[in-house]
């Protein structure tokens, strides 16, 4: 990009009276554009800011040339607005009033104060970037209020979506941070709409602006009171009747480029009738369906298109090329500030730490497409010269790209669970709350979940606070309406007409919690709901439960019971946010393996505690003791004394790390503590309650623990409880954890919840917090080396 503007070029005319007027567009315009828009997608796959990257090459001209030739930018340029179009009209389906109206107080100040303080501020950074530009070889703009007030706009407004994923990215969603900044967020980019819809017309009609932003005020007013009733009440009777196909959808967006049509007609950008227009149609099940077909097509292929050309105009000779370019970089550098300062002395009044004030200021710096749009109108119209828009257009995209890192350094969720020791069943006082947290991927999980809550025993001297947590795989763009929807939304609000199938899912597990919790005294029921990829959702478990101090995380099994009686896999990927979890929970974590337990009301309920040794077993232990203090519990606490070969110490794990001496150690102070606590328990609670029983069994060999199991599941029961056998230390469970399907279960869990066992009891596997989590890769790397048919065996062999 040099000194003349790129988009002047000559074009011949071959024939006047032809529908292609300039020649062959097959063989000419064609190839081109493809070439172009295949760069454009293969780069958007690699960087979230592909226009960024294109931008660069205007120091290579020859590759400048050859990606975009002059003459085809046009043609591009038409594509771009069309990706445009469906953006808006995206954002505006995605955008949810009712969070904005009933905002909280504190979310709602730090959004007026990060909107207010960089619009005053606003002109004073674009003076100053004139003085610097003084020396300039390249022509600056004329100063004008219209200049200005563009300047201090696009410095001001936050984009929603983009923070959205940059939240979810950073696993700050679900955090009280996160949730602030969302809805701020979200305040802020409805300004932003808000603010386009009356500079645009300003832009380009000048004194007769007031026309055309009243024109297109009457145009909202007339899609909002008339057009709105009568177009839901027809889409809503065909989402009810499931009667959406393609032709009909065709028609829907249609709508969004008439609508697109008038407001640009009328004088205003043909952005804000498209996001008028998805504003105004009903979100739920319907936006669900419409997000769900267009996504690939509108954000994977058209909307990259508009980033690109963003930076494929960004001079950055213009920056570098003049003397005071140092100057202008700390200028850049310095556009943030504004809103940080704000949202810092903002949040000061709500007793918000600097720490969090400072990263919520740099979370709300974060840029999306309506700046970018008021960017490339500016250019258009001739409103920003090309140093402007350099200038302008990089501390968007800079202002964007340094708040991930910036983040990550200042503030770190994972930093807090060091401050909750202790989070385990085993230190909780007999008289304080117990907080469980209780995963749910689907319906079927939450009844599951509070059967076993149940048995937990809350009493108005034991009570006990439930948070369900919904986990809901993110999933593209369309994921950030359901993050939009249920952030803060009141839990009244949940049954609106044609709920998506993830919103009618989140309200019936909601029911479900909330009829447990309306029926006990003693408990207080909360239901949350996490949106995060499912490679990285076990850190949101970890920062929801560190939010709610719960002293145990309880996560379904990756099978369910079939109609015949067998463990079947629901999906692998459950198992792996299993496996995930345990590695670094911030408190303790119990997998439940649910074989029809049922609702917890007879009052023969059998529990059978089988104690080795270790952390999990003493924490198994005193999960087993709080449920044996429910009426109609039977307990039977059976313990596998290990002698001989079954008592032999593994040092095989500590020989590279510590050395053998430090594992015999280990295991010494490990059995001190079994011996302590199982004194302790039968003392206090086996001796004075004829409930519980309690049982020694002799093992010597490996052969032994599947012949002592099927001894005890003999005497029937409808729960066993278990430790998964971290820092165990023994040779036998070792081997054994060789054939293991499920690692996770640990070598016990596996066998009691194979279908080769053949029992009809439920299991709860116990991982205790504080003794470095579960190791699973050394694990998975034996289970790959070893067929099923050798566990199979093992069992056989036992019997």
């Amino acid at each position: 990009m040099g000194m003349e503007p790129p988009a002047c070029y000559f074009e011949s005319v071959l024939g006047s009276l032809r529908f292609w007027q300039s020649g062959n567009v097959l063989a000419m315009d064609l190839p081109s554009m493809a070439i172009m828009i295949a760069f454009v997608t293969c780069m958007s796959r690699l960087f979230f800011w592909p226009g960024f990257i294109i931008g660069t090459s205007a120091y290579l001209p020859s590759l400048l040339m050859v990606l975009y030739p002059v003459e085809e930018v046009i043609n591009v340029e038409v594509l771009c607005n069309i990706g445009l179009i469906y953006y808006a009209f995206v954002s505006g389906l995605e955008m949810n009033i009712d969070t904005i109206l009933h905002a909280k107080k504190k979310a709602a100040s730090i959004a007026v104060a990060g909107i207010i303080f960089p619009l005053v501020t606003g002109p004073a950074f674009y003076y100053l970037h004139r003085k610097l530009y003084a020396v300039c070889p390249l022509p600056l703009e004329q100063p004008s209020n219209t200049v200005i007030l563009l300047w201090s706009v696009i410095l001001t407004i936050t984009g929603f979506p983009v923070l959205a994923h940059t939240l979810s990215e950073l696993k700050l969603l679900y955090t009280g941070l996160g949730k602030t900044a969302l809805t701020a967020a979200m305040i802020s980019d409805t300004y932003g709409w808000i603010l386009f819809a009356i500079v645009n017309p300003i832009t380009v009609n000048g004194e007769h602006a007031v026309y055309a932003i009243i024109s297109t005020l009457i145009f909202i007013l007339v899609c909002v009171f008339l057009v709105r009733p009568i177009i839901c009440g027809y889409i809503n009777r065909k989402t009810e009747q499931d009667a959406w196909d393609d032709h009909r959808l065709l028609y829907v967006f249609m709508g969004v480029f008439l609508c697109s049509l008038i407001t640009d007609v009328l004088g205003c950008h043909a952005v804000v009738g498209a996001f008028v227009y998805g504003l105004i149609l009903p979100h739920g099940k319907f936006a669900d369906l419409v997000t769900s077909v267009s996504d690939d097509f509108g954000n994977g292929f058209l909307t990259p298109l508009f980033f690109a050309g963003c930076g494929n105009r960004i001079n950055f000779k213009s920056i570098f090329t003049q003397s005071n370019w140092p100057l202008v970089m700390m200028l850049i550098g310095s556009f943030s500030l504004p809103k940080i300062l704000s949202t810092i002395f903002a949040t000061s009044f709500f007793g918000m730490q600097t720490r969090d004030g400072l990263a919520l200021g740099l979370l709300l710096n974060t840029k999306g497409a309506v700046a970018l749009i008021m960017l490339n109108n500016a250019w258009d119209k001739g409103v920003f010269s090309v140093p402007t828009y350099s200038v302008l257009t990089s501390g968007v995209f800079l202002m964007t790209a340094i708040v991930p890192p910036i983040i990550n350094i200042i503030y770190k969720p994972r930093k807090r669970f060091e401050q909750n020791k202790l989070k385990t069943i085993q230190k909780l006082r007999p008289d304080a709350e117990l907080r469980i947290l209780a995963c749910c991927h689907n319906t079927k999980h939450a009844p599951s979940m509070i059967n076993i809550i149940h048995t937990f025993n809350p009493t108005r001297f034991c009570p006990m606070q439930v948070f369900g947590l919904y986990l809901v795989e993110l999933k593209g763009r369309g994921a950030v309406a359901l993050v939009a929807d249920h952030i803060q939304r009141p839990s009244g609000q949940l049954g609106e007409h044609n709920l998506t199938r993830t919103q009618a899912e989140l309200e019936s597990i909601s029911n479900t919690f909330e009829a447990f919790g309306e029926a006990y005294d003693a408990v207080r029921v909360e239901t949350l709901n996490v949106v995060s990829s499912y490679a990285t959702i076990h850190e949101d478990i970890y920062n929801t439960a560190s939010d709610k101090h719960t002293s145990i995380i309880l996560i379904p099994f990756h099978k369910q019971l079939t109609s015949d009686g067998v463990l079947q896999t629901t999906s692998v990927v459950y198992k792996e946010i299993n496996q995930n979890i345990m590695q670094g929970a911030p408190c303790s974590v119990g997998i439940f393996v649910d074989r029809d337990l049922g609702s917890f009301s007879k009052m023969d309920f059998r529990i059978v505690m089988i104690f080795v040794g270790g952390p999990d077993d003493r924490e198994a232990l005193a999960v087993a003791g709080r449920m044996a203090g429910h009426p109609g519990v039977r307990l039977a606490v059976v313990r596998m004394v290990l002698f001989d070969e079954a008592a032999e110490v593994d040092t095989s794990s500590h020989a590279e790390a510590k050395g053998i001496l430090f594992a015999v150690i280990d295991n010494e102070k490990q059995k001190e503590l079994d011996e302590e606590y199982v004194s302790s328990f039968r003392l206090t609670q086996v001796n004075n309650d004829d409930s519980i029983s309690y049982s020694e069994i002799d093992v010597h060999t490996a052969e032994h623990i599947p012949t002592m199991l099927n001894e005890v599941e003999k005497s029937g029961c409808d729960l066993y409880i278990v430790g998964q056998g971290n820092c165990r230390n023994l040779k036998v469970f070792t081997h054994l954890s060789e054939w293991c399907d499920c690692s996770e279960l640990g070598v016990i869990g596996d066998i009691l919840a194979s279908n080769e066992f053949a029992s009809h009891a439920s299991v709860l596997v116990v991982q205790q917090y504080g003794y470095g989590g579960m190791v699973i890769e050394k694990q998975i790397k034996r289970i790959a080396s070893t067929s099923n048919d050798g566990f199979e065996s093992l069992v056989v062999k036992s019997e």
